[in-house]
């Protein structure tokens, strides 16, 4: 067994040797643990330091594609590399790398196939009111898009089987956390949260600049991620919507019809009938939309595969301790 620890990079030279000296050399369940730091287009030392500082693996992006594109880049080499789990940690020493052992016993149990650090958002004292509170309604709405319970949506601390990452496709641009949870979901995934402690932050975050910008960014990756897995229901949704809306103005009109005050209601007619039509085609818009969702599964499909087969075909070369990535 082959646990792979990666850890996404973007101008993390002065903070990851202290990351990196935390992590494990052993995991009890393993036969290997390595090491994988991915180097977002940094414009610092980033890879030299992580170099320098025992990682086992470095994938090197070109240019800076952010959190998201990193980790699945960090996925896609981890499997490559033969890893039969896979760790994600933030380099910013978040998380406490102890944790580690807690996080890959539920899949070395086979009770899990992705396992989530639960950072208990709301005793965190480090988090400012406002961003417990950003936390946990994140938490509940993607919950209900994923059809499971979420107390920690945003943590990135977590653990995936081989096969979970083979079938890991990340479309957003901002954060991987959201979008994968609700993939999890749709894919009926085994997934468990547990427990974890964290450090005290050693730098303003990245991703939670403001207020406006994780509503904006979040609310879009939720949105288009419910939107591709659950199509139906969210076309549906809007139909009986706009036909309920139709409906009970076509009813009074005909109520004031049959009371002979039908001709000054003619405008009333014309807006049910608007209604009505728009949430007739809201709802074809959602036949299509399921239609292409399907298409997308069989894509996956392909895609998964194609994963496998690549790394099957994986040689030593992978070995060494870089590997570029366009």
């Amino acid at each position: 067994m082959k646990l792979i620890i990666q850890i996404p990079c973007y101008n993390e030279a002065q903070i990851l040797p202290s990351t990196l000296s935390q992590l494990p050399e052993s995991v009890e369940g393993f036969d290997q643990v390595a090491v994988l730091v991915i180097d977002d287009g940094s414009t610092d030392d980033t890879a030299k330091v992580a170099r320098e500082n025992g990682a086992d693996h470095i994938v090197r992006l070109s240019r800076h594609l952010g959190l998201a594109k990193a980790y699945t880049h960090g996925l896609d080499a981890c499997v490559r590399l033969g890893a039969d789990v896979i760790v994600n940690t933030d380099a910013d020493n978040q998380y406490q790398a102890k944790d580690i052992v807690k996080l890959v016993k539920p899949i070395l149990e086979d009770h899990s196939e992705m396992v989530i650090g639960d950072r208990g958002v709301r005793t965190i004292d480090h988090f400012e009111p406002h961003k417990r509170l950003l936390q946990r309604i994140g938490s509940k709405v993607v919950s209900a898009t994923a059809g499971f319970e979420i107390p920690d949506a945003t943590s990135g601390f977590r653990a995936v089987t081989r096969k979970v990452a083979m079938e890991t496709i990340v479309l957003s641009n901002y954060s991987y956390t959201l979008e994968t949870l609700i993939q999890a979901g749709t894919n009926k995934t085994r997934v468990s949260f547990i427990p974890i402690e964290t450090n005290p932050p050693e730098r303003p975050s990245r991703l939670f600049r403001n207020i406006r910008n994780y509503l904006l960014n979040s609310s879009v990756t939720i949105m288009r991620a419910f939107t591709m897995y659950r199509s139906l229901r969210v076309f549906t949704m809007i139909s009986i919507f706009m036909l309920l809306i139709g409906a009970a103005i076509g009813i009074r009109f005909l109520i004031y019809y049959f009371q002979g005050q039908g001709s000054g209601m003619v405008q009333s007619l014309i807006l049910a009938a608007v209604f009505l039509i728009v949430g007739f085609v809201t709802f074809l818009i959602g036949l299509i939309a399921d239609l292409v969702s399907f298409n997308r599964k069989i894509l996956e499909e392909v895609l998964v595969r194609l994963r496998r087969q690549d790394a099957e075909k994986a040689d030593e070369s992978l070995e060494e301790d870089k590997i570029s990535v366009v």
